[in-house]
């Protein structure tokens, strides 16, 4: 099983939203031609593509263009590098940037084994610091994400229960898995549900079904978790979403569809 990045991606129609924060790093490319960025409730800038820092109030106009919108998390390896790059509440891409990072970038490699290669490209191409070299897994870390590519969607995933199965303490089982991953195991679970639930939605699979797949207790509590970690609800992701679409401008949403 691949080490999957902590980052949630789609590419399709932008939207416009109201001013919003989330605590996930929010890329932003406005792949045929500038979107619009603002600050809090500062001047527009029109520009090719943006990264917001985490937290912070912002408002994206990107009517009327594709976009590639990925969401990193601030505590992964690539999250900690890139904020450490930022010295405002968001860091504009140059047109050239923009290019580079968006080059065969699909969403749902973006979210499988590929990522990986492409946030450390993130970080090169933002310069936001030497990206660590490829990480040595601890033997009972690859035996932890064999077990998770494996577990059901109702399995205990609690702390003792997942170290009694690889045979660490729970103490070191934390401090392995974030040696090994470059994030603490909690964040890197609450990731991977939203990484399986936003590829069955993408997939076409409804979103009650695409709840209980990922382990949600039903699509409620879903919608309030990407809501919570993203600033937006799950049904942005579906594919195909024309009136999806016009109900997530209403909602003041950034809308990105899906080819």
């Amino acid at each position: 099983m691949p080490v999957w990045p902590p980052l949630l991606a789609t590419r399709g129609p932008g939207g416009s939203s109201t001013g919003h924060a989330h605590h996930a790093m929010h890329l932003v490319l406005g792949l045929d031609g500038p979107l619009r960025v603002r600050a809090g409730l500062g001047p527009w800038r029109e520009v090719p593509g943006v990264l917001t820092a985490p937290d912070v109030p912002h408002a994206i106009d990107a009517a009327g263009r594709e976009v590639l919108l990925v969401f990193l998390d601030p505590e992964s390896e690539a999250g900690m590098a890139l904020g450490s790059s930022l010295e405002g509440p968001f860091r504009v891409l140059s047109a050239e940037e923009r290019d580079l990072l968006a080059r065969d970038a699909e969403p749902m490699s973006l979210m499988r084994a590929e990522g990986v290669a492409w946030t450390h490209r993130v970080v090169e191409v933002l310069g936001a610091g030497a990206a660590s070299s490829r990480r040595a897994v601890h033997p009972r870390v690859r035996k932890l994400l064999r077990l998770l590519r494996d577990l059901p969607s109702d399995g205990d995933t609690s702390l003792s229960a997942l170290a009694a199965e690889v045979g660490l303490s729970p103490g070191r089982l934390m401090h392995a898995f974030t040696e090994s991953i470059g994030m603490p195991l909690r964040p890197y679970l609450a990731w991977l549900r939203l990484q399986r639930a936003a590829a069955a939605i993408v997939s076409g699979v409804p979103l009650g079904e695409a709840a209980h797949a990922a382990g949600f207790s039903d699509a409620a509590h879903m919608t309030r978790t990407f809501r919570r970690m993203l600033g937006m609800p799950p049904s942005v992701l579906r594919p195909t979403a024309q009136p999806a679409r016009s109900r997530q401008r209403r909602e003041g949403t950034l809308h990105p569809g899906h080819e």
